[in-house]
């Protein structure tokens, strides 16, 4: 017979109550997770009122989860958790380019493109040529490499956000680099914008007293055969929130330059280049 429950060995008990032909990382992720939960509950002494609060919470939470939102995805993103996993999956070493958050708006199959041609289809926006270089640690440039784009407009909305109003495709696109590892493409310099926030998830951030906004980002997904994809973004560093995402999906690394243009062509210029890191 098991041990009977108490306070004092709660998690013991129940994770005592595991079969032995339990899967072993299934018996070692629920194991730390009921450990840490019930750790939690007592540290803070958890009343049956806030939590009743919390399973209401969680519930309306799901019940916002649609094909087109998910609110629990929203929810990982502004408690840190999306990019701490992201982190711990993506290890690297010094020098290689560093992963954030995929993002929900990311769209397979976008057109491929001509280098140096346009992702920018409705006009608007001040007009900004993205270039660098995608190479390997040791400097060597990677040919081949897929360089997949996408952002917001001008206004702050993605294309799948506003299907009937933004061409579709806009903003959006994928080159593929020659020999010397380079891409550039002409887009917009981004603008910063707020996540959802009329759900849970928005009602949470008001009462820790955070607001939702994202920096101004480019994403970026770079893909070449035998090597770890990166996917990221480069960032506005002059941007009112580049200290304070809501998603916490800022790193040092990826604050990228935006440099005014005077020549006529661009508005502004930004060079970022990708550092690779190869197959285990």
């Amino acid at each position: 017979m098991g041990e009977y429950f108490s306070e004092r060995r709660s998690a013991e008990v129940v994770n005592g109550r595991m079969g032995p032909a339990m899967d072993p990382r299934l018996r070692a992720v629920m194991g730390a997770l009921v450990t840490h939960l019930h750790a939690f509950v007592k540290e803070v002494s958890l009343t049956q009122e806030e939590w009743a609060r919390a399973v209401d919470f969680l519930t309306r939470t799901g019940q916002l989860c649609t094909r087109e939102r998910q609110e629990f995805i929203l929810l990982s993103d502004v408690l840190g958790l999306s990019m701490l996993v992201d982190a711990v999956g993506n290890r690297r070493p010094p020098g290689a380019t560093e992963n954030t958050v995929l993002g929900p708006f990311h769209v397979e199959g976008a057109p491929f493109r001509a280098m140096g041609a346009s992702i920018c289809l409705d006009g608007k926006g001040e007009s900004c040529l993205f270039a660098g270089q995608v190479r390997t640690t040791d400097g060597t440039p990677i040919a081949g490499a897929c360089v997949d784009v996408w952002s917001d407009n001008a206004e702050g909305y993605y294309d799948v956000q506003e299907p009937d109003r933004q061409p579709k495709w806009n903003n959006r696109g994928r080159f593929v680099t020659g020999a010397d590892g380079r891409y550039s493409f002409v887009g917009i310099k981004p603008v910063s914008y707020p996540i959802p926030d009329d759900g849970p998830v928005g009602q949470l951030l008001q009462a820790l007293g955070r607001h939702p906004f994202r920096p101004a980002h480019m994403h970026f997904m770079v893909s070449a055969p035998g090597h770890a994809t990166i996917v990221t973004h480069t960032f506005d560093g002059t941007d009112a929130y580049i200290g304070d995402d809501a998603v916490f999906g800022v790193k040092e690394t990826l604050v990228a330059p935006f440099v005014p243009v005077t020549d006529g062509t661009v508005q502004w210029r930004s060079e970022f280049d990708f550092v690779m890191v190869a197959d285990a």
